[in-house]
């Protein structure tokens, strides 16, 4: 019986990741479909067609499947979606943005609304708490890609505005209309970079305590497995003893990669706020974890997909 148990839950286990990382796959080709369909089907007359193929392609998803995502913006075939930007409050006050892609804006809505209401939030107006954010570019590159000095002097050579650099990576912000160009004249010095991606970037926060992380980790996870929602953004930082540990601790390269592919938020809160030796996804010590768990910034933008 315990050895049938076990491989039951290594099945079970098996299946919840496999469901995510479809799930991603998905999100990941639909943005392709329709990047292609407004532009060229040549990523390399198309940047934000060349920035969904590299995001794609950083999230280990197949080249066929890229391939046949452009193909179908080529023919022509698929639904038809819109971009629909959401706003809303969390729990305890936390600004949310929620982007959409969607074929029935009238379906998405009522999803999000309800959302955000069986999780301790509200849906508000368009530009309720977007003016917390600001629209940037994000290139971020390993830690290996160079020191600290020469990523910097390469970041202000391409026109980026600010670098942020840690044993995760460096993370280097730029305008959102310059990312293109910024990356490219960063690829030539620095290499290919791990992702290329616009984001929301928070110029104010809400602290959460454990009890508030947990809920809004809920919403977050509610709101990602909508098949319409297509990234998930919030503003909310560590309290108090949270804030000493979570930003100064790393996440191990594995569980990392897992995290992106998988979306899986959850995952990462249960190791920040529990680092038994066992964590639910693969036995890993105590001490690895606190050692190697994600700096608050990285793990907002792992488990929330920027």
């Amino acid at each position: 019986m315990a050895g049938h148990s076990k491989w039951a839950n290594i099945q079970h286990r098996k299946g919840r990741q496999d469901a995510a990382r479809s799930k991603l796959f998905s999100k990941l080709s639909k943005e392709i479909t329709v990047a292609a369909k407004m532009g060229d089907p040549d990523p390399e007359k198309n940047p934000r067609l060349r920035l969904a193929v590299k995001e794609a392609k950083s999230n280990s998803v197949p080249k066929d499947v890229i391939e046949r995502a452009i193909k179908k913006s080529v023919a022509g075939d698929g639904d038809e979606y819109e971009e629909i930007r959401y706003e809303g409050y969390g729990p305890n006050g936390v600004a949310v943005i929620v982007e959409t892609m969607t074929d029935n804006r009238n379906r998405t809505a009522s999803n999000v609304r309800s959302t955000f209401g069986k999780h301790g939030g509200n849906l508000g107006e368009t530009g309720s708490v977007g003016f917390m954010f600001d629209r940037k570019g994000q290139v971020s590159y390993a830690a290996s890609a160079g020191d600290d000095d020469s990523v910097m002097m390469a970041a202000l050579e391409a026109g980026a505005e600010d670098v942020e650099s840690s044993e995760d990576g460096h993370f280097i912000w730029c305008e959102d209309t310059s990312l293109n160009e910024v990356a490219q004249m960063l690829e030539n010095d620095l290499g290919e970079s791990l992702s290329t991606k616009l984001v929301w970037k928070p110029t104010t926060t809400t602290e959460l305590d454990l009890e508030g992380m947990e809920k809004l980790m809920r919403l977050i996870d509610a709101l990602e497995d909508d098949d319409d929602v297509q990234r998930v953004t919030t503003n909310f930082e560590a309290k108090g003893a949270l804030s000493k540990i979570v930003p100064k601790t790393r996440l191990c390269a594995r569980l990392k990669r897992f995290a992106i592919q998988a979306q899986a938020s959850r995952v990462l809160f249960r190791i920040l706020a529990d680092p038994r030796p066992t964590c639910g996804v693969w036995p890993v010590r105590a001490r690895k974890l606190k050692q190697s768990a994600a700096s608050l910034a990285a793990f907002s933008r792992v488990s929330v997909r920027t």
